[in-house]
């Protein structure tokens, strides 16, 4: 095993996750210090080692940053498993691992001979995480999804959108993300309980399930009147005004959030206390909601005089929640993302050095760290093969010839 340090030093992964929700997972117990061997194979590549290469016009499934993002700290293993000489060595590699994690569809690992009931008869405490859309039983079991699909079917997508417009949706994996955090805190969980009872477990993620309970508000809206949350843009029924401001420049914008009367005085002031605020419309958080859209008109006018981060820096100090709408590029270069380590520069033998995003938690005794850039496709082989199974060179390079190791 490779050298580390981290709460889960001593504990190995085998990951056939990929993707975004698959490949969250085992980046994050990589991080935490376990020893993570990533299943690929040039028969199928991660849908993130392709698109467009940085340098070149060439496909090239070594420059796909987000992949090195997602992947680093991993090993690579190249299995074909349609293969069953490959499935055979994937399953050897599970009777030496700790946790199994997979975000095939429903039934892909069992056809392949590689379920948790089969893992389970080679290594009887072994966790197994399934990751998919909907979970491994129910009506909507076999739906093929992505992330979209994932955002409508939760709901979320239905309070997405401009008010009294439909459904425009998030643009964004958040279903993904809920489903592989999910994960990571049930895996964690089961290795707790395993360390006290010697007992594995079976451990089904459902992303649709994951991203459903991020939505108390509407649940419970519905619940407790009958209605149900429907697009509504910036408004908010407690806090006004509320929503992103346009600022000088091109594209540049502040977002104002005002819940209580301190903090509409605190605007006010920082506005130079103009004479529209004294106007009836605006005496109260309820006549500022019926008033909104005449109230977010003038300060508009305001904001667009200025620069969003002189708007934050006066907004901020009179006791008003202010700050910027950044873009990617500002956040990477942001004092305060750099001093609290929000990015990584990481050295990748395809691109260089590139910032890669760390963990979103400290710990104080065990800190998590990015340990080594996303592997190479194939690159430890011999390493995994080899040194754990006990293959030849001779036997590695023959399974390599007939594309089992692939």
């Amino acid at each position: 095993m490779q050298a580390s340090s981290g709460v889960l030093n001593g504990y190995r992964v085998l990951d056939f996750g990929w993707v975004l929700a698959g490949a969250l997972p085992g980046m994050i117990l990589a991080d935490m210090g376990a020893e993570v061997i990533k299943v690929e194979t040039r028969q199928r590549l991660d849908y993130m080692r392709m698109g467009r290469p940085i340098v070149g016009d060439q496909l090239d499934p070594e420059q796909n940053p987000m992949f090195h993002n997602v992947n680093r700290g991993k090993l690579s293993v190249t299995l074909n498993i349609a293969e069953p000489e490959a499935v055979e060595l994937a399953r050897q590699l599970a009777a030496r691992c700790d946790v199994v994690i997979e975000n095939f569809s429903p039934g892909v690992m069992e056809r392949l001979g590689l379920g948790y009931e089969a893992l389970r008869g080679v290594k009887p405490d072994i966790i197994m995480a399934s990751i998919s859309s909907t979970g491994q039983e129910g009506p909507l079991r076999d739906l093929r999804a992505y992330a979209p699909s994932i955002g409508s079917l939760s709901g979320l997508d239905s309070t997405m959108g401009y008010e009294g417009g439909g459904p425009l949706g998030l643009k964004h994996a958040f279903g993904d993300i809920c489903g592989a955090l999910h994960a990571v805190f049930a895996i964690a969980s089961a290795l707790f309980q395993r360390n006290r009872t010697g007992q594995g477990q079976y451990i089904d993620v459902s992303m649709l399930r994951a991203t459903v309970v991020t939505q108390g508000v509407g649940l419970m809206e519905e619940a407790l009147t009958g209605r149900s949350l429907q697009p509504r843009g910036n408004y908010d029924p407690t806090m006004a005004p509320y929503g992103n401001y346009r600022c000088a420049g091109e594209d540049r914008w502040v977002s104002i959030a005002v819940r209580s009367e301190a903090e509409w005085r605190g605007l006010v002031e920082a506005m130079g206390s103009p004479s529209w605020a004294a106007d009836d419309r605006f005496a109260s958080q309820f006549r500022r909601q019926r008033h909104r859209r005449e109230l977010d008109a003038l300060i508009t006018r305001w904001s667009t005089r200025r620069d969003a981060e002189e708007v934050t820096e006066l907004l901020q100090s009179h006791g008003v929640a202010a700050a910027p709408v950044l873009g990617a590029e500002e956040r990477l270069f942001h004092p305060h993302f750099m001093e609290r380590g929000l990015y990584n520069d990481t050295e990748h033998p395809a691109l260089g050095a590139e910032p890669v995003f760390n963990l979103m938690w400290n710990l104080s005794k065990s800190p998590s760290r990015v340990r080594r850039h996303a592997p190479l496709l194939g690159e430890h082989n011999r390493e995994v093969l080899c040194e754990y199974l006990g293959l030849s060179e001779d036997q590695l390079s023959e399974l390599e010839e007939r594309r089992v190791v692939y």
